[in-house]
C-alpha cells in the first residue's frame, strides 16, 4: 500500500562536512522543559483566549466552554497519535513524514499541503490582532503592525534554537498570567451558576437569545480543534529534542494538558462572569476586563495579550521553517529550490527557509484573511484525519517491533477519531471545503504532474540517523 521509502542521498550543502552523503540533520539541542516551552508558546493560550475564542463566543455564546471541552477530549485522541508517530518517525517533518512512511507519499504530501496552509495564514492572522492589545498605550494600524511583529518573528528564528525557547519562556509566563487574571475576575464576579455552561444559550441577530443547536457545537468543534492545535508543534521539534523516543510524548501530552487548563478555566469565567448573554455574545474580553477592576488592570492584560502574540509568531515561525527546510531536505521541489531552503546558518537554524514563511508571513497582513479562519479549521480537521489513518497503520512490518511510546486502546482510538472527524468535516461550510478541497486538488496535481514521475528522485522522506536514539 505505501511506496518504499528510503532516505535520498542530498548535494554537499554550506555547513556539512564535504565528506558524508547524507541529508542534513538538525542538531538536538533542547530537552522536555525547553519543547513544552515552546510548544506552549506556540498554542499562545492568551492570544488565543482573546483572539480566537471571541469568535466562538459570538456563535455559540454559553456553549463555548463545552464545545472547547469537547475538543479538548478529541485533542487527547489526537495527542496519542502524534504521541506514537512522532516516537517512531522523529522528523523535523513533523506530519509530513510520520503519515508519508505510513501511509504513503501522496497520503504524505497532502498532509504536508495542509499544514503549510495552515501555518501560513495562522501567524498573520494573529499578529494583526496585536494593534487592538496595544490601543491601550498607542494607536497603531493594524497591518503595519501585524507586518512589524511578523518580521520580528523572523529575525528571533533566526537565532539559536536554546535561546529562543529562553525568550519563548519568559512571553509565556505573562501571558499565563494575564489568562490567570482573567479567571480571578471572571469567578470572582459571577452572575450566574455553574449549570448556565450547559444552558446553550446565545444572543440571535435580533437582539433576542436563541438556543444553541448540537450541530452549531459540532461546527464549532473545528475552531475547538485549532484552538489547542498547537501541542503538534512538539512533533516538528523532534528531531532537535534530545531522547526522542521518550521526550516526544511527554512534550506533546503535557502541553496539551497545560494548554487545556490556561485556555478552558478562564472560558468558563467569562462565561460565569459576563453580565448578561448579549454582552457574552458581543465577546469583547477586554472590555469586560476592565469593567470587572479598573482600566489600569485592563491596560496590564492587554501588553500581555500583546506580547503573547509576538511570542506566538516566533515560535510559529520556527516551526514553519522546519517544516520547508525538511520538504527541501526530502527533495518535494526542484533541486535549486531544494538546495536554497535546506541551507543552516551560524546558529544552526534553517535561515533561508525561516525568511521564506516570514517575510511572506508579513506581506499576508496586508491581505483581508476573514475567510481564512475557516479554511484554517477545516485543513486542520482533515490534516488531523490522515494522522489518525498514519496511526491506524502504524504497527505494521517492522514498525510493529520499534521501540517507541505507545498509545493505549489501539486501534480504537484512531479509529473513532477517523469517524469523528469526518463527521465534522462533513459539518463545515460548502465555501470553506471548496476552498480547501481546491488546494488540495490542485497539490495533487502537482504530485501527479512532477513528484511521482520523478519517484525515484524526489519526496524521499529521510529520517535522521539518530533517531533510535
Amino acid at each position: 500500500m505505501t511506496d518504499t521509502l528510503r532516505p535520498v542521498e542530498t548535494a554537499v550543502l554550506d555547513t556539512a562536512p564535504a565528506d558524508t552523503g547524507n541529508p542534513q540533520q538538525l542538531k538536538r539541542s533542547i530537552g522536555v522543559v525547553g519543547g513544552t516551552l515552546l510548544t506552549l508558546s506556540c498554542v499562545t493560550p492568551a492570544s488565543t483566549l482573546f483572539v480566537v475564542v471571541p469568535d466562538l463566543f459570538s456563535s455559540l455564546g454559553t456553549a463555548t466552554a463545552l464545545t472547547i471541552a469537547i475538543g479538548s477530549l478529541l485533542c487527547v485522541a489526537v495527542a496519542f497519535c502524534y504521541s506514537e508517530l512522532g516516537t517512531l518517525i522523529p522528523s523535523a517533518g513533523g506530519e509530513y513524514a510520520m503519515v508519508s512512511t505510513m501511509a504513503g507519499r501522496l497520503a504524505g504530501w497532502l498532509v504536508f499541503v495542509l499544514s503549510l496552509l495552515v501555518v501560513m495564514i495562522v501567524p498573520p492572522v494573529i499578529a494583526i490582532g496585536t494593534a487592538d492589545y496595544l490601543a491601550p498605550i498607542v494607536h497603531l494600524d493594524p497591518a503595519m503592525t501585524g507586518a512589524g511583529v511578523m518580521l520580528l518573528a523572523t529575525l528571533a528564528g533566526l537565532l539559536d534554537l536554546r535561546a529562543n525557547a529562553w525568550i519563548t519562556g519568559i512571553f509565556l509566563v505573562l501571558e499565563v498570567i494575564a489568562a490567570g487574571v482573567v479567571a480571578l475576575l471572571g469567578f470572582t464576579h459571577s452572575h450566574r451558576g455553574l449549570d448556565s455552561l450547559t444552558s446553550m444559550q446565545v444572543t440571535g441577530p435580533s437582539g433576542h437569545t436563541d438556543t444553541v443547536t448540537a450541530m452549531l457545537i459540532v461546527s464549532g468543534l473545528a475552531i475547538a480543534l485549532f484552538i489547542t492545535q498547537g501541542f503538534s508543534t512538539a512533533v516538528y521539534l523532534s528531531e532537535e529534542l534530545e531522547n526522542p523516543r521518550r521526550n516526544v510524548a511527554r512534550t506533546v501530552l503535557a502541553t496539551l494538558a497545560i494548554s487545556t487548563v490556561i485556555i478552558l478555566v478562564p472560558v468558563v469565567a467569562i462565561t460565569l462572569g459576563a453580565s448578561d448573554i448579549g454582552q457574552l455574545t458581543e465577546g469583547d474580553l477586554g472590555s469586560m476586563v476592565t469593567a470587572w477592576s479598573n482600566s489600569a488592570v485592563g491596560t496590564f492584560v492587554s501588553l500581555c495579550v500583546a506580547l503573547a502574540i509576538i511570542n506566538a509568531g516566533i515560535v510559529m515561525v520556527i516551526q514553519n521553517s522546519r517544516v520547508l527546510f525538511a520538504s527541501a531536505r526530502d527533495k518535494a521541489w526542484p533541486e535549486p529550490v531544494n538546495h536554497v531552503f535546506s541551507k543552516l546558518g551560524r546558529f544552526g537554524s534553517p535561515w533561508v527557509a525561516t525568511l521564506a514563511v516570514g517575510v511572506p508571513g508579513a506581506l499576508l497582513c496586508f491581505v483581508d484573511l476573514d475567510t481564512l479562519y475557516g479554511v484554517t479549521g477545516v485543513s486542520v480537521t482533515a490534516m488531523y484525519l490522515l494522522v489518525a489513518v498514519a496511526a491506524l497503520l502504524c504497527r505494521r512490518g517492522a514498525h510493529k517491533h520499534t521501540q517507541a511510546w505507545r498509545m493505549p486502546l489501539w486501534p480504537g482510538v484512531p479509529v473513532l477519531l477517523i469517524a469523528v472527524l469526518a463527521y465534522v468535516l462533513s459539518r463545515q461550510e460548502t465555501g470553506y471545503l471548496l476552498w480547501t478541497g481546491g488546494i488540495t486538488a490542485v497539490a495533487t496535481l502537482y504530485w501527479a504532474l512532477y513528484l511521482r514521475p520523478r519517484r525515484d528522485t524526489r519526496w524521499l522522506v529521510s529520517i535522521p540517523e539518530d533517531a533510535q536514539a
